[in-house]
């Protein structure tokens, strides 16, 4: 017989799973489709499990066949510079996490530490603006670059994110408020002034949430699709998903080549997901907001 708890512990272990289950089958089917043949993809599209499986589309994206093979395979004849764009990911999602972290963390330990008139307005500010939207920002910010005359350049991609985030400004100022006053006092009185406390004691100390902001700021801009559409469009700044719905538009209406469009889907996800499990016991950790070791 079930008691209360044990039955309690079963419902939330099924909803649990059931859960993971929903989450993981969009990414599990994706990874299906990229390892089935072109020509099989229709007819096995009930079976779970991909026959006759093949690397050929992750081949065929990476650019490692000729264009007859490509075509032979079941490509469409679109061509990726899958390389090229991971780069530019690359560049575009670590500029924006490096610089925005930093730039963060001296705001957040500004309004927590220091005083200075209109520090409470200021914050307030900032955290009216969580509650706008992104889409409302874009065309101002397009327009602005496009005065700038950074259009079609890295610069331009990352200008409007590079400096702040008001949740991530909030975020860490709530971890610094933890921190007790006890450990800055101390350096104080050791003369270290107001940057040499924030450079070499209170940022070791915040290592944990630094790493989870610049971690789920990676993940919002590799991500990200509408803003590098609308200012990079060029080849040399053309980030991986915008790469990849080129290279989807490019695939005729009657025949879209999906498993090559899958296949080049889950080589953009493993980087993410290789920062996500490398560094994801960080993020845990993070939560707990503790400012002593």
């Amino acid at each position: 017989m079930f008691t209360g708890s044990k039955l309690g512990r079963a419902v939330a272990w099924l909803a649990l799973t059931t859960a993971l289950v929903l989450t993981v089958f969009p990414f599990y089917w994706m990874v299906r489709t990229a390892l089935t043949p072109a020509a099989g993809l229709y007819d096995g599209s009930t079976s779970l499990w991909p026959r006759d499986a093949t690397l050929i589309n992750f081949r065929r994206v990476l650019g490692l066949v000729g264009p007859e093979e490509a075509r032979a395979a079941g490509g469409s004849g679109a061509h990726i510079d899958f390389l090229r764009y991971t780069f530019n990911s690359v560049v575009y999602s670590g500029l924006i996490a490096t610089v925005q972290t930093f730039c963060c963390a001296m705001a957040g330990y500004a309004f927590a530490r220091l005083r200075f008139p209109g520090r409470d307005v200021a914050f307030g500010i900032i955290i009216a603006a969580l509650m706008v939207p992104p889409i409302f920002t874009l065309l101002p910010n397009f327009v602005l670059v496009k005065q700038l005359g950074v259009l079609n350049t890295i610069p331009g991609l990352v200008l409007p994110s590079l400096l702040m985030t008001p949740f991530a400004v909030f975020f860490l100022r709530q971890f610094f408020l933890s921190i007790p006053r006890e450990v800055e006092e101390a350096a104080m009185l050791e003369g270290v002034g107001t940057w040499g406390m924030f450079w070499r004691i209170v940022l070791p100390m915040s290592r944990g949430p630094l790493i989870t902001i610049a971690l789920t700021t990676v993940v919002w801009s590799w991500k990200d699709y509408l803003w590098p559409l609308l200012v990079g469009k060029g080849e040399d700044t053309r980030v991986l998903t915008v790469g990849l719905g080129v290279f989807l538009q490019q695939s005729p209406n009657r025949a879209p080549d999906w498993t090559g469009l899958m296949a080049g889907s889950v080589l953009s996800v493993v980087p993410v997901l290789l920062l996500l499990i490398f560094l994801g016991k960080r993020l845990v950790e993070s939560l707990n907001f503790s400012g002593l070791k």
